[in-house]
């Protein structure tokens, strides 16, 4: 009888070291790898993986590995859904996310659950805890970005009459939800509006649109599209002889640009909210070494900030006690100025405002390649938050 109960200890004891041994902090990883976003959905994704390669390589979170599960939703909403109720039943703490209209459907199921989610959807009321109490994100929203962008044309701005814009845009989510806020800043801050065209992501031909454009003769263009329809829209812009200069949201402008468009991107402006791959940070030498000196995409960088800021939420619940979907975010809300080794602007969140900043990089493109310009900050506004 004594043989019997010393084997079962012995036993139960290894059991509990093995558990112990191979615990993980399970997190889903929502991508589109084959959808209409996939041109920088796969780059991003692949961001998201080798900083947490990098994590675990380096200590993980107290000793206790990260474990990604990702699902390929290829942009379809249900798809989405369906894939979070298989990363709840395998005991996620947290989310890396991908577009808006998936984000906004699933956050009344994520604050329900206490589900912390780091998406790469920047629409405005995502940052603001009375809507979406569980969703953060490393980039300004939509609308700071577009502010931000409309701000340095502004700025630099040199002749005596008011700058013209219009708005072209795929009629999306992401595409709707800054221009509400990027429409009233430019009046503010003296442009003038000359209408509205919109460009389906999937776009071959611009032509349509284009010639909607040379009715309305504006200095500059606002584009809301990904890296393809954005291509389609500049070679269409040079061929009929469009001058004005296009100002390009966050995925419409990287390095693929250069190469699906030639020279009719050559001088135009787009906004970024993470490190040109080469740029001369810190963090840099990390990201070479992850991708053995790979060039990546800007796309890419903000993956792996992504997910180098929420292991940082991790570290830190850990330190206060036990990692939980909820005590990373109360962790992530005490987050100041941290700065993620200069791949992106420093980083704070607030249990009543989760921007995390407001600071916004302007690139362009020079000599076939993506380059940094400035970065543009703006005031905190409270009257901003969600909108």
């Amino acid at each position: 009888m004594m043989k019997r109960t010393i084997t079962l200890t012995v036993l139960m004891a290894a059991m509990l070291f093995a558990s112990t041994a191979f615990a993980t902090l399970k997190v889903g990883v929502l991508s589109d790898l084959t959808g209409p976003t996939s041109s920088v959905g796969v780059p991003y994704a692949q961001g998201i993986k080798d900083c947490i390669a990098y994590v675990n390589a380096n200590g993980g979170i107290k000793g206790e590995k990260i474990e990604l599960i990702q699902v390929d939703y290829a942009y379809n909403i249900q798809q989405a859904l369906a894939a979070y109720k298989r990363f709840k039943s395998q005991g996620i703490v947290a989310m890396q996310g991908w577009g808006t209209g998936d984000t906004e459907a699933l956050v009344r199921f994520v604050s329900r659950d206490r589900i912390p989610v780091f998406s790469a959807s920047y629409s405005a009321h995502l940052m603001n805890p009375e809507k979406a109490p569980y969703n953060f994100t490393i980039a300004p929203d939509y609308s700071t970005q577009g502010r931000a962008g409309l701000k340095y044309i502004k700025d630099n701005w040199k002749k005596d009459r008011a700058p013209k814009i219009a708005f072209v845009y795929p009629d999306k989510p992401y595409g709707h939800v800054p221009l509400p806020a990027m429409k009233e800043y430019a009046e503010e801050i003296g442009f003038e509006i000359t209408g509205d065209e919109v460009l389906s992501l999937k776009a071959m031909d611009a032509t349509p649109q284009l010639l909607g454009l040379k009715k309305q003769n504006p200095d500059f263009v606002w584009v809301g599209g990904t890296t393809p329809s954005t291509a389609v829209l500049m070679k269409d812009a040079k061929k009929l002889g469009f001058n004005g200069k296009f100002l390009i949201n966050i995925w419409g402008n990287d390095e693929n640009l250069a190469k699906m468009a030639g020279p009719a991107c050559e001088g135009n402006y787009g906004m970024q909210a993470a490190a040109v791959y080469g740029q001369n940070v810190p963090g840099m030498k990390v990201v070479k070494a992850q991708t053995k000196g790979q060039p990546q995409m800007t796309h890419y960088l903000r993956g792996f900030v992504s997910a180098m800021v929420m292991a940082e939420g991790m570290k830190k619940a850990s330190a206060n006690g036990k990692v939980t979907g909820q005590s990373i975010k109360e962790a992530l809300e005490t987050l100041r100025d941290y700065d993620p080794m200069g791949l992106a602007p420093a980083i704070s969140y607030f249990p009543k405002d989760h921007r995390p900043s407001m600071a916004v990089n302007v690139c362009t493109v020079k000599d076939g390649n993506l380059e940094f310009v400035e970065t543009v900050t703006l005031s905190r506004d409270a009257k901003w938050l969600g909108k």
